[in-house]
């Protein structure tokens, strides 16, 4: 699904990111120039940082157990 349009960034570009490192939206805004346009994509970005954040504490816990 597309999330920046004005971009044509992917939601699967932004958790590719994410995976590879990008841990903040200044991050993305910097690789993938995500919400350089209208920035209508802003808070959907925001969210998926949000979502793999909590996969990754989520992840950590099970492994610290």
């Amino acid at each position: 699904m597309y999330i920046c349009v004005c971009n044509g960034i992917t939601e699967r570009d932004i958790r590719n990111a994410i995976d590879a490192g990008a841990r903040s939206f200044g991050d993305l805004q910097r690789e993938l120039g995500i919400a350089s346009g209208c920035g209508q994509c802003t808070q959907e970005t925001k969210c998926l940082l949000r979502e793999a954040r909590r996969e990754c504490s989520y992840a950590d816990a099970l492994q610290a157990a």
